[in-house]
């Protein structure tokens, strides 16, 4: 870090985790309300001075202090503006889980709500999955609910068809997509930034308290056509620079709005060198966000990961397996203020794919068996993952608080 961030650093240094209570939500509330002030105040001071570059990452400065340990579940937007709504609430009702990460623009690229935003519009396309948004903010705030938007980013087929000189095209002129017929939009792209983040921005307004950035990379496999696709690129930046400095530049616009900056990310990431095909490194990323949301559900690991056979089987050894991996590469980031909070996404779905003989139907014993491997390597914040938004209902998630 430079000379500007360990001035920096000195101004702020009531901010060492040390030196910090281990339970802020509990603290004196004219406390935290200083201690909230004082850092948006820094931080937007902060903003003016911050070179992107993903080698100099601006000193971190927790946006809101008074965040409550996250145990989560994640909502898709229909999920969010339907009838589905009342039973997810009443399981946060009733469970130690006190959190919801909601479809904001979805894995197709749609903004899942009415928005009047002109710029927004301009870019990307709106439909009403939720229909009444402010609504939906009162409910979970009414029900005491830690609201997180998930952005996709860099997956965008609606963008990409809008906009094919954002994205990538072959010789004729012709979007490219995967396998799976989703494009992307091209993460050296400013354009493609400031749309994410202007979302982001949205967002917060509308009472988000953290913003959760998914597909922050670019697609699998995209190395091997890089050579033959048409798009725009910023010098000789490698890969992983253009993601790492895409998320340190959301982070720079968002952190002032006091809102939290998440990035989920494979969870094999941290079990290997960076993975520069796909533009994701672990700890650059690390380095730029709040907290670090690694994908790390056993069904994703194949034979012999950590030891297990089949490691869907294992969900204890899996997690822990994984945490510990984790935590080593989060090692080579020397200044631990530097460090985010460990968020993993868990399983609460059954892999049936793997094949008979590969996989388990998970419940409350697998659930429980992967927060105990997370409680045994000191992380207490998770997410459940369920595309359908089904959720085990009787697992061990903790008191309420």
């Amino acid at each position: 870090m430079d000379i500007l961030w360990s001035l920096l650093a000195l101004t702020v240094s009531s901010h060492n985790p040390e030196s910090a209570p281990a339970e802020p939500i509990n603290a004196n509330p004219i406390t935290v309300a200083v201690e909230s002030a004082w850092n948006l105040s820094t931080l937007t001071a902060q903003k003016d001075s911050v070179v992107i570059d993903a080698d100099n990452p601006p000193i971190k400065i927790d946006p809101q202090p008074d965040a409550p340990k996250v145990k989560g579940i994640y909502a898709t937007a229909y999920s969010a503006g339907g009838a589905r709504m009342t039973e997810l609430l009443d399981l946060l009702d009733n469970t130690g889980l006190n959190s919801m990460v909601i479809d904001i623009k979805d894995d197709l690229g749609y903004i899942t709500y009415k928005t009047e935003n002109q710029e927004l519009l301009k870019m990307g396309t709106a439909q009403k999955f939720i229909p009444d948004i402010d609504a939906l903010m009162t409910k979970l705030k009414d029900h005491n609910v830690y609201p997180i938007a998930r952005i996709v980013v860099f997956k965008d087929t609606v963008l990409a068809e809008n906009h094919p000189e954002l994205s990538f095209t072959d010789s004729s002129g012709k979007v490219w997509k995967n396998g799976g017929g989703d494009a992307f939009v091209n993460p050296y792209s400013k354009e493609v930034w400031d749309y994410n983040v202007a979302i982001a921005k949205e967002a917060a307004a509308l009472g988000f308290k953290e913003i959760q950035f998914d597909y922050v990379r670019f697609a699998e496999g995209f190395e091997k056509r890089a050579d033959t696709l048409k798009y725009e690129k910023d010098g000789d930046k490698s890969r992983t620079e253009a993601v790492s400095e895409f998320v340190q530049y959301a982070r720079k616009e968002l952190a002032p709005l006091g809102v939290r900056v998440s990035v989920d990310i494979f969870g094999y990431a941290a079990s290997v060198p960076a993975a520069d095909g796909i533009g994701q490194d672990f700890t650059k990323i690390s380095e730029n966000v709040d907290v670090i949301a690694p994908m790390v559900y056993p069904s994703h690991y194949s034979t012999g990961w950590f030891g297990a056979k089949d490691p869907d089987k294992e969900p204890y050894v899996t997690i822990k397996g994984s945490m510990v991996d984790t935590f080593k590469k989060l090692d080579e980031i020397e200044d631990e203020s530097q460090r985010p909070i460990v968020r993993p996404w868990i399983q609460d779905f059954t892999a049936s794919w793997l094949g008979s003989g590969h996989y388990t139907k998970y419940g409350k014993a697998e659930v429980d068996a992967q927060i105990k491997a997370m409680a045994d390597m000191g992380v207490d914040e998770y997410l459940l993952w369920n595309a359908s938004n089904r959720y085990t209902k009787d697992a061990n998630y903790g008191p309420k608080d």
